[in-house]
């Protein structure tokens, strides 16, 4: 007998989207010219359902939960060995999951991991064109956020260093099982022209996190926990602001005067 439904487990953040209009509408937002997709964390397979629809798609599903890994084999015969695999999505290779083709991820993301799922992405930035994805409403508009913004961060910066983000939709409570506490967001976040950044992207990364660790003091208090002559960067007219106000660009910029100066 075919279980009817997956159990949702509260330590891996199962919320199961039950709403078919909104699913395929994530679906949809996926571009069609691309060739290989991956779905992180299909469940029951109400995005799935929509995923295998794209004949021309490639879509190989990602699931740590054996019990949804049964449910999948079990209703979808596309969920096959070669396509459907029980593994965390963190601590796979995502270079041998096409042999090192480029593939776009989709998903429901687990709140409690969408974070470090987008540090993963990040890893293999050159490998994934396109990410849409539904995640805590807070989080999704933090992503997407420009600068200026309270809810501008760390991976605000990060995730815009390389990709361009869209907030899409905002998705209710009610049309989860169990519902969450919040609402959803979905975003799209399409990779750009950035192969590199203009600096040290090391430093870059010490900077923001440096500086978003401190984003209630201006920079000029929050840079001195990096290592080099502060003196000489205390009239740089972005000492006055606070971390939130500077852009990708300007943070490049900002990692490149430290970096002179450590070079001094």
């Amino acid at each position: 007998m075919l279980k009817d439904k997956v159990r949702a487990k509260k330590n891996l953040g199962q919320h199961f989207l039950v709403d078919l209009s909104i699913a395929k509408r994530i679906v949809d937002a996926l571009s069609d010219n691309q060739r290989n997709a991956v779905e992180i964390g299909p469940g029951m397979g109400v995005l799935t359902q929509y995923l295998i629809q794209r004949k021309t798609l490639n879509t190989k599903f990602i699931e740590i939960d054996g019990e949804s890994v049964e449910y999948l084999r079990n209703h979808f015969p596309e969920c096959n060995d070669q396509t459907l695999l029980q593994a965390d999505f963190l601590h796979l290779r995502l270079d041998e999951l096409f042999a090192g083709e480029k593939f776009s991820v989709i998903g429901n993301f687990p709140y409690n991991i969408s974070s470090q799922i987008f540090f993963k992405i990040l890893e293999y930035k050159d490998l994934v064109p396109e990410t849409v994805c539904m995640l805590q409403r807070e989080v999704a508009r933090r992503l997407a956020s420009p600068p200026g913004n309270k809810d501008y961060g760390i991976l605000s910066v990060f995730l815009q260093a390389y990709y361009d983000i869209e907030y899409l939709f905002t998705v209710d409570e009610g049309v989860f099982n169990p519902p969450p506490k919040v609402k959803s967001g979905v975003i799209r976040l399409t990779r750009n022209s950035v192969a590199k950044l203009d600096c040290d992207e090391q430093l870059f990364r010490t900077v923001v996190k440096s500086t978003f660790n401190q984003r209630r003091k201006t920079l000029w208090n929050s840079v001195r926990t990096i290592q080099f002559d502060h003196e000489q960067i205390r009239n740089h007219p972005f000492m006055k602001l606070r971390p939130e106000q500077l852009s990708v660009a300007q943070f490049v910029e900002l990692t490149n005067v430290i970096e002179q100066i450590q070079k001094q």
